[in-house]
């Protein structure tokens, strides 16, 4: 009987799914290319499926707790940001809704985050006006200029998040080693404008 038993839990465990994505809000399964929803409360962004996300689309809804990623993508020309401090080829900027702008470079251990200058940004965006129209908290400027990149992006905040995923899963030894920079690569290679 407990063999029986113990086969029947053997077997449940083998059946379940583990690479299959699921709903953040009702557990539902995601296809691959699902929306994302960003909890401010914790500044994390939750997979979402159609029927949740069709809940986020007005603004005000869950008053601001939960907010709707855009799918927007817009290639851009260089943008100078060497006035914002950034130390490496590669990171991204997000505007806050109270106006600070927070600056952030993929790293093996995460995002590495600090507060950008608000007159340096203040001096990108007027050399750049596209950037007046990032929607506070949910879009971001990237931007790729290590290996001599010349990539500026307006994303969805989700895409940062994937560009520091591959930065952390392909990251070898000091340096980054030989995979880490191709992935990048073609990450950005991949991008396609979506208005």
């Amino acid at each position: 009987m407990t063999s029986g038993a113990l086969a029947r839990v053997i077997r449940s465990a083998a059946d379940r799914r583990t690479d299959v994505e699921r709903c953040d809000l009702c557990g539902a399964d995601v296809p691959s290319e699902h929306r994302h929803l960003l909890d401010g409360g914790g500044e994390e962004v939750l997979c979402a499926c159609r029927p949740c996300s069709l809940l986020f689309t007005e603004a005000g809804a869950s008053e601001g707790r939960y907010r709707l990623v855009p799918q927007r993508r817009v290639r851009l020309p260089p943008v100078g940001t060497r006035g914002l401090g950034v130390p490496v080829g590669l990171a991204f900027f997000v505007r806050r809704a109270d106006g600070t702008v927070t600056a952030h470079y993929p790293s093996p251990a995460g995002a590495t985050r600090w507060e950008a200058d608000r007159e340096a940004w203040s001096d990108v965006v007027a050399d750049c006006p596209p950037l007046a129209t990032l929607e506070p908290d949910v879009e971001a400027l990237l931007v790729n200029t290590a290996h001599s990149a010349r990539e500026h992006w307006i994303t969805p905040i989700d895409d940062c998040f994937r560009v520091v995923a591959i930065v952390r899963r392909e990251w070898r030894g000091l340096s980054g080693g030989s995979r880490v920079w191709p992935a990048v690569g073609q990450f950005f290679a991949e991008l396609t404008e979506q208005p």
